[in-house]
């Protein structure tokens, strides 16, 4: 018998097609009753936007917070993820929800210059928006935790130091932080990543900056890299006196830990909107 991929989560979550479909919906409620400024541009193509979403009362000098989806570089967009928003508005904060250009068309280096891209431009327009560039956090799912470790980092791919935002904190959600087992994955040709890549844009392989609270999680029913690489993520920030925190949740697995994230009520969307009004 053929091993399995442990990075091929669909074979692992028998209600995969359900939970994605069950995600949008719930973005697509949230919206519709909430205040949305869709695709504000920070880049030249239709991806490179991100969607703000305002609280029903909003105050002065709110904390900013900015979301990364997932989709292993390749899939996913902002909009089937707007509900992740809801704990953002409870903590009385603007979240801004980030697409960026896809793989294979896109190499990662340039992702990676574009999450970036939509930091900056997000600190830049927070007064603009009610907002506090100086009360700004992040947090990523899968693939979007990955890139969001790389805004407060040097990794191997940086031929200079980067230009980075000044972040308060950040929730990293079920990521990949060790991407050498990728392009021999099944996404060897849904992603096109090279062995290249994976080197020059693994966390696990970079520095990171001091100041930014990081905490890392994962869902307990999610397969051994998830549970392993948040591990080492955890290690390599504490061997280096970092603030980190390391979490699992119970019962989620890689796709209903997003729920889990959503909801103000659950213990994860808690810790994000205590992570966003600590800012």
């Amino acid at each position: 018998m053929a091993k399995r991929d442990l990075y091929r989560n669909r074979d692992f979550i028998p209600d995969f097609d359900a939970i994605m479909a069950e995600t949008e919906a719930r973005s697509r409620a949230f919206a519709d009753r909430s205040s949305v400024e869709r695709s504000v541009r920070y880049g030249p193509t239709p991806r490179q936007s991100f969607d703000l979403v305002f609280p029903t009362d909003p105050v002065p000098n709110a904390p900013l917070h900015m979301f990364i989806h997932g989709g292993y570089w390749r899939a996913g967009s902002k909009e089937t993820h707007t509900l992740v928003a809801a704990p953002v508005i409870a903590a009385g904060g603007i979240a801004a929800l980030v697409g960026y250009d896809l793989m294979p068309d896109t190499r990662l280096a340039e992702i990676v210059a574009q999450l970036r891209a939509a930091a900056r431009r997000l600190v830049e327009l927070a007064p603009d928006i009610g907002a506090n560039p100086e009360r700004f956090t992040v947090s990523g799912h899968s693939a979007g935790a990955h890139l969001a470790t790389l805004l407060a980092s040097n990794a191997p791919g940086d031929d200079r130091p980067p230009d980075l935002p000044n972040l308060r904190g950040m929730l990293l959600v079920s990521g990949i932080y060790d991407l050498s087992d990728i392009p021999d994955s099944f996404l060897k040709d849904e992603a096109g990543m090279r062995p290249d890549e994976a080197q020059a844009w693994s966390p696990l392989s970079s520095r990171h900056t001091q100041g930014p609270l990081r905490i890392i999680t994962r869902g307990q029913d999610e397969t051994a890299p998830f549970q392993d690489q948040a591990i080492a993520l955890h290690s390599l920030l504490t061997r280096d006196a970092q603030q980190a925190e390391l979490r699992t949740e119970p019962g989620a697995n890689h796709l209903s830990i997003v729920f889990e994230l959503s909801d103000p009520q659950a213990a994860l969307g808690q810790r994000l909107s205590g992570l966003v009004t600590a800012s």
